[in-house]
């Protein structure tokens, strides 16, 4: 039998200097490795005043950094990719979707909400904000669409019962989606005084879903975090 690797991932801490800070790409691979089941090191790193805990491995190296036996990696999809070939069938999962538009549904929101968050012209808000949720729409309808294998089991199935992005079991796309969905929640919400529509029910059945599972709900920073995050870079309204 293989020895198992020995995996330490090093993410942004948070305020306290301790806890998971706020990174959606931290976020991203924390979720990954839970998925894998594979045993490893969670390593926080205050960035204010410790970076220098990767100076012997990774100098100047952007988190989230993996050690794999001793072996620094660096870039999020880089490291994901890296992960599914070295973690595979049949000791681990895979986790890569079945399929190819689980991995590109919702991939411009997080841009489109940047875009409107950021945004120094209060004259371009309610456009900016039309383009965010015409995107949360389009998420939508692809969640609530069945796909080929829910349609094989029942042809006449007219709205999608899966709990994730490609089926009932959270894949790459899922690790990918749910931070930057999470942040456009918590951070619209916060700043904007409204959050993900109500009435987009395969996206809240999509997020409550989440909510269910620990590798979603265990590498959730605070919410509060968040919202620190983003103070410095939001308009205020006036």
């Amino acid at each position: 039998m293989a020895e198992k690797p020995q995996i330490q991932l090093f993410v942004k801490a948070s305020e306290d200097g301790e806890s998971v800070g706020h990174c959606p790409f931290c976020q991203r691979l924390f979720m990954v490795l839970l998925l894998k089941g594979v045993p490893f090191t969670l390593t926080t790193v205050d960035v204010k005043r410790a970076l220098d805990v990767l100076k012997d491995f990774a100098p100047g190296a952007q988190l989230p950094v993996l050690l794999y036996n001793g072996d620094p990696k660096t870039d999020t999809v880089t490291i994901e990719d890296f992960l599914e070939d070295k973690l595979c069938p049949p000791t681990f999962p895979s986790l890569v979707p079945q399929y190819r538009e689980s991995s590109l549904a919702g991939n411009d929101i997080f841009h489109k909400f940047s875009t409107f968050i950021k945004n120094p012209v209060p004259a371009q808000d309610e456009a900016l904000q039309r383009s965010l949720l015409r995107a949360l729409l389009k998420l939508d309808e692809y969640l609530s669409a069945p796909l080929e294998h829910e349609l094989a089991l029942d042809p006449n199935l007219r709205a999608s019962r899966r709990r994730f992005l490609d089926g009932d079991q959270l894949t790459l796309a899922d690790c990918n989606l749910l931070p930057k969905l999470n942040i456009v929640q918590v951070v619209c919400q916060h700043y904007r005084g409204f959050g993900i529509p109500k009435d987009l029910r395969g996206v809240w059945r999509y997020l409550n879903g989440a909510n269910e599972t620990k590798e979603f709900k265990y590498t959730c920073p605070n919410s509060e975090e968040i919202v620190q995050a983003y103070r410095s870079v939001v308009r205020s309204l006036q």
